[in-house]
Order: structure tokens, then sequence, then C-alpha cells
């Protein structure tokens, strides 16, 4: 009886997160929405995850240069080289579950790595594409 207690709770925990996580990025989503982007497409989210930009110091930047080409890995961050638990929900069940946190993600990452923030097209353009990795 305990085990299967234990069991229901765990089941209980996981769908809890599978939702947690869908309620934050859905409600970024209509977010964005709401501020005129849309539709949003993951091919297009994953092209600019590849992109190497310019920066204001002459320097290219791009997504997987601190998180990598595998979203499954954990990356470095290119200038402390602290290390950057996996961005992909299914290997790291807190990615994506946080509205706030992807925000402020969001504006520290898209400032560094494009010089500006990101448009709210291109923030649903990638969460379209991370929510499935």
């Amino acid at each position: 009886m305990k085990s299967l207690i234990v069991v229901h709770l765990l089941f209980s925990s996981l769908v809890f997160a599978g939702t947690a996580r869908a309620d934050a990025v859905d409600d970024l989503l209509v977010e964005y929405r709401g501020q005129g982007a849309g539709p949003f497409n993951a091919s297009t989210g994953e092209a600019f995850w590849q992109r190497r930009f310019p920066s204001v110091d002459g320097v290219q930047r791009a997504c997987t240069d601190c998180h990598t080409d595998d979203l499954k890995r954990s990356g470095r961050h290119a200038v402390t080289g602290k290390a950057i638990e996996p961005l992909a929900p299914s290997a790291n069940a807190k990615r994506l579950s946080d509205r706030r946190q992807m925000e402020k993600w969001f504006k520290r990452n898209c400032k560094w790595t494009l010089g500006r923030e990101c448009t709210p097209q291109e923030k649903g353009d990638l969460l379209f594409f991370l929510r499935n990795e």
C-alpha cells in the first residue's frame, strides 16, 4: 500500500510539473500574441537559435555559444565559464516552468547575444522550439 502511495505521488508530481511548464509557456505565448506576435513557428525558433548575430563589440554570438547545439546537454557561459544546466525540458524538468525566470533570461540573454531585447515574435518562436526539446 505504501509503495502504491509513493507511485501515485510521483506520478502526480510529474503531471503537475508538465502542467506548470505548459501553463507558463502558454501564458507567455498569449501575452506575446496580445503584443501583435504570432503565429509562432518552431522551425523559425530553431533557425533563430542557431543564427549568429554581430554584437556591439564585433564578436559574432549565437544562443549555442553557451547552451550548445544539444539542448539536452549542459552548457557553459562563454565569458564566466559557469555551468548552465540543460535547457531542454525533457532533460531538465525545471526549464520553462517559471514565467518570471523565462522573461528574465530572455531579456538578459537577448541583450548579450543580439545587442537588443528579443521581440515578442522571436521569443514566441523560440518557446515553440524549446518546449518540444
